[in-house]
């Protein structure tokens, strides 16, 4: 298992090694390194060489270090692609081959706030339904979905829905949602929102927060919802103007 020497660095050829052992399946998703001086000893190299590929594959999200428990083989996200192009949390499963579902939480109504009627251009009068749904992909929790919907736009007998808001819109009202505004964050462990997507305390979330539009430019709900980092991947395609 020796590293066989070239021109790089000695610590990125160890970066790539382990990378082609987890691709041979050698190391499973989800399973623990051997101790750094085991591992070490297996490849022939000193373990502050060691050090720096880890510390490389932590950064790439190939590996993820548990304080006092060891060094873990990352899962590959569920789905990763660019942002350019709009479609929902059902699509984005659909799309990885995995089966969408919902687990619903809550729905509750309140009256719109001095956000609300900036972020909707709508009256304090408004009433303001919020819901909150677990979606998950082959009944895996991946994502938490917080939506927020003025109720002059829901259909008149809306109860919960638990598939896609984009469907639910176009189907009962004619509405279709063109565009959004996105706005993506890093988060840590979050009391409310991780233990019901199964995440370790170490394990973070990608926040996307976007106000959705119709054909007509009007503002028609505002969503945020929290994926498992270790599920979702984004990335934006950025042009030289």
């Amino acid at each position: 298992m020796n590293i066989k020497p070239d021109t790089r660095h000695l610590y990125l050829q160890v970066v790539d090694k382990i990378k082609n052992d987890i691709d041979r399946g050698l190391y499973k998703e989800d399973e623990k390194l051997p101790p750094e001086f085991e591992l070490a000893k297996q490849l022939g190299i000193s373990r502050a060489t060691l050090r720096e590929a880890l510390r490389v594959l932590e950064e790439e999200s190939i590996i993820i270090r548990r304080h006092g428990v060891g060094t873990f083989i990352n899962p590959k996200p569920l789905f990763t692609s660019g942002i350019e192009e709009l479609f929902s949390v059902t699509d984005m499963i659909n799309r990885a081959g995995k089966k969408p579902g919902t687990i619903f939480v809550s729905s509750t109504s309140r009256q719109a706030t001095a956000d609300d009627v900036s972020k909707f251009n709508c009256s304090y009068d408004e009433e303001i339904v919020v819901i909150e749904r677990v979606r998950t992909s082959d009944d895996e929790p991946v994502v938490y979905c917080i939506d927020q919907i003025p109720s002059s736009i829901l259909p008149k007998n809306y109860t919960h829905e638990l598939g896609s808001i984009f469907e639910l819109f176009e189907r009962e009202v004619g509405c279709h949602i063109t565009y959004a505004v996105t706005n993506i964050e890093p988060l840590g462990f979050s009391e409310k929102i991780s233990p019901s997507l199964h995440c370790e305390v170490d394990a973070s979330l990608l926040v996307m927060k976007q106000m959705h539009f119709d054909q007509n430019d009007r503002p028609t709900f505002y969503s945020c919802n929290y994926f498992r980092a270790d599920k979702f991947s984004f990335h934006v395609l950025r042009k030289r103007a």
